[in-house]
């Protein structure tokens, strides 16, 4: 079985309770990445793994409120929610999407699971040399890699950030999935205020659903100014902070 796992939480350092924040009128951010995956044809199951925090009943009760399932794990330990939460649903591949892309393309979604071989193949990925914005990241691995992973890894940044360890073990099969034009320049994700401004600006001008790459960029290239909005974050932060406390606690 193929299930999408939607990483989400409201206590986010950057940008707290950022998913349930509206993007238009009625809908915030988490429902529109579960409705963008809705799209998707290659994807059996969407379960939305969060914290066990008291907080996170919010976003429990908003997931099942949808019609989606909804799996509560660690809040540090990441990789720790997503192993169980594969376990529980018994998925053979994971499709590893997180709750700031409100923007998700389901095609390319499609695509990339399209393009992965579980029986050659451990991962595959779209970020691992950038060709897509950022905010229309999509990862695919097998359970058995995710649970190699689980077992093996220590460090504090591999278990925050779930696919680290599989992407920097020479023992995984990996490979990377390219656009044929690069546009890794663009930012589409929701990490600040800023971030949020954008994406509310290019729903405000797409009518249909689902939102696909190639209309924002269409947009983009009438509209150029609107890129700037958000154009000067770093894209490394999160993961800078990560190495950072790895040092901090001794990991390294």
């Amino acid at each position: 079985m193929i299930g999408c796992i939607i990483q989400a939480r409201l206590g986010s350092t950057r940008l707290p309770q950022k998913i349930l924040m509206n993007i238009d009128e009625a809908n915030p951010t988490l429902f529109y990445v579960i409705n963008q995956l809705n799209y998707c044809k290659k994807i059996d199951k969407l379960v939305v793994a969060t914290t066990d925090l008291k907080e996170d009943d919010l976003v429990e009760e908003f997931v099942k409120n949808l019609g989606i399932a909804c799996f509560r794990g660690s809040e540090k330990d990441v990789l720790d929610r997503y192993y169980n939460c594969a376990k529980e649903f018994e998925f053979d591949v994971i499709v590893r999407i997180t709750a700031d892309c409100p923007l998700i393309d389901p095609e390319i979604v499609d695509k990339i699971i399209e393009n992965f071989d579980s029986k050659t193949e451990d991962y595959i990925s779209n970020t691992l040399k950038n060709t897509f914005p950022k905010g229309l990241d999509v990862e695919v691995f097998t359970f058995e890699a995710l649970e190699k992973a689980w077992t093996e890894s220590k460090l504090s940044s591999d278990r925050e950030h779930v696919t680290n360890f599989i992407r920097n073990n020479s023992t995984f099969k990996i490979k990377n999935y390219e656009n044929e034009e690069n546009y890794s320049e663009y930012r589409w994700t929701l990490d600040r205020t800023e971030d949020l401004e954008f994406i509310r600006e290019i729903v405000k001008r797409i009518q249909k659903r689902p939102i696909l790459m190639k209309d924002i960029i269409s947009i983009l290239e009438q509209e150029p100014d609107l890129s700037k909005i958000n154009y000067n974050i770093d894209p490394n932060e999160g993961i800078n902070k990560s190495k950072h406390e790895d040092k901090m606690f001794g990991d390294i």
